[in-house]
């Protein structure tokens, strides 16, 4: 459904869950071309401070991108701003749930601002931050 300013509410939210795979990880660093060791090299991640791999951050800020463009404002909105801060790192076979809130909907600039909050299995907030997107016009 496409979701124009005059209808989000502040207040309102959608989320999705995804469970992280290894093959999210080497196609993410595939298509990316993040080959950092920490991603993808399992005896050089163990002598890190995580003590094994991790998922790359952006990966997991993908799934906030799939919750703006698929429910929440939804189809045909234009991503135009996100802050992030990253809280926690993600581990291979963690499932993690991307939420967008709205906290304001103007409009006369055609903006929605939204909470994103991204948090794993057990409950810890991986990944905070806030997106500003355009919705479609009418």
């Amino acid at each position: 459904m496409v979701r124009t300013i005059d209808t989000i509410q502040v207040g309102e939210s959608a989320s999705m869950t995804k469970t992280v795979t290894e093959t999210d990880v080497v196609l993410f660093a595939g298509i990316s071309g993040d080959f950092n060791p920490a991603h993808i090299d399992e005896e050089s991640a163990k002598q890190s401070m995580f003590g094994k791999r991790i998922a790359h951050g952006m990966l997991s800020v993908g799934f906030i991108s799939a919750v703006l463009g698929t429910k929440l404002p939804g189809p045909g909105s234009i991503y135009v701003g996100q802050e992030i801060k990253f809280t926690k790192p993600v581990f291979i076979g963690d499932t993690v749930t991307a939420t967008a809130t709205v906290t304001e909907a103007n409009v006369e600039k055609n903006r929605v601002t939204l909470d994103t909050i991204v948090t794993n299995q057990d409950g810890d907030v991986v990944i905070k931050g806030v997106a500003t997107l355009m919705p479609p016009k009418k």
